[in-house]
């Protein structure tokens, strides 16, 4: 019924032609998809499909920020907050609210606070990030790019990454629901930041257990703190590496680089991964092994389901 003929339908002449009757049908039809499509509000979808470029083994994705240019964020898991270069911070006349501390892998920094910040990732997805940090020591170590998305962003979606197709899903958790048969690993939070248990395997000796920081902001395989080497021994069982060195928030820290045998998560087995030996310090917080990066991340499907605690990882053909 057309809108506005009351019952008048029945005054038509049931004679005419077929065709008309069609198209007059066919006509409403479409003007009511069209507006429906015009009309619709973005932000009742669940899920947002999003590029990602690799810059230097790290994933980058684009952003504004109150209503800026697109901007180049890294996506790191070990960060526990978001950052923004210093002079972005100024170019977007931020807001700062004081100071806070961030404690890298060789030092700890002084960093300008702000807050009051919104993300916009396009489709109507956007998040206020309540708190957001400028390291001066980022001018130079953010090269072409301009910030990035620590852990309130990782809380705020589900995060879906697609290696192959260089895609980002970003699901809201509430309506997220998994039906695949990827290895699913726990999640367990020190603070801000995701561990899980995984295990180095060496043949003719017993699996080494460990707790490892999941970092997307390490491009290499795994990093391993001074007390867990020299706990496990490892640098006994594997064969001699060459020296190395590892750049992080507060400098660098010497490393020996190693292949490991195996590392196993779950059911899943990761071959001959890089490793670096620190020897000093550790790249994460007391009483964790080391982290795990993007050299053995990358090797899968992801998805961080921080809402569930819970790391999916499903094997992909490389």
């Amino acid at each position: 019924m057309f809108p506005g003929r009351g019952n008048s339908w029945a005054k038509y002449d049931l004679r005419r032609p077929i065709a008309i009757l069609l198209g007059l049908i066919f006509f409403q039809c479409s003007w009511r998809c069209r507006g429906a499509e015009v009309s619709a509000d973005p932000a009742n979808t669940n899920s947002i499909i999003m590029p990602f470029e690799m810059r230097r083994g790290h994933i980058t994705i684009r952003a504004r920020v109150n209503d800026s240019q697109p901007l180049q964020f890294m996506l790191d898991s070990g960060f526990g907050i978001n950052m923004i270069s210093p002079e972005q911070a100024e170019a977007l006349q931020l807001k700062r609210r004081g100071t806070i501390t961030i404690v890298g892998v060789a030092a700890e920094e002084q960093a300008d606070l702000f807050e009051g910040v919104t993300f916009d990732l396009g489709n109507g997805f956007t998040y206020r990030s309540r708190r957001l940090a400028a390291l001066p020591s980022q001018s130079q170590r953010l090269v072409r790019r301009d910030g990035v998305f620590g852990a309130s962003f990782y809380r705020q979606f589900t995060i879906e990454i697609d290696y192959p197709s260089r895609s980002l899903t970003l699901h809201r958790p509430q309506t997220f629901k998994y039906n695949g048969t990827g290895e699913v690993a726990p999640l367990r939070f020190r603070k801000d930041t995701p561990s899980i248990s995984a295990s180095i395997l060496i043949p003719g000796e017993a699996p080494i257990l460990g707790e490892f920081e999941i970092d997307t902001g390490c491009d290499g395989g795994l990093c391993l703190g001074r007390d867990f080497v020299e706990s496990s021994g490892l640098e006994e069982k594997l064969s001699p590496g060459k020296k190395s060195v590892r750049t992080g928030v507060g400098g660098d820290k010497r490393t020996h680089s190693v292949r490991l045998p195996q590392v196993q998560i779950g059911k899943l087995l990761i071959d001959r991964p890089s490793a670096d030996l620190f020897e000093q310090g550790s790249p994460v917080d007391p009483g964790l092994s080391g982290h795990i990066g993007m050299e053995v991340l990358r090797q899968f499907h992801l998805i961080f389901d921080y809402s569930r605690n819970r790391l999916i990882l499903e094997p992909r053909k490389l």
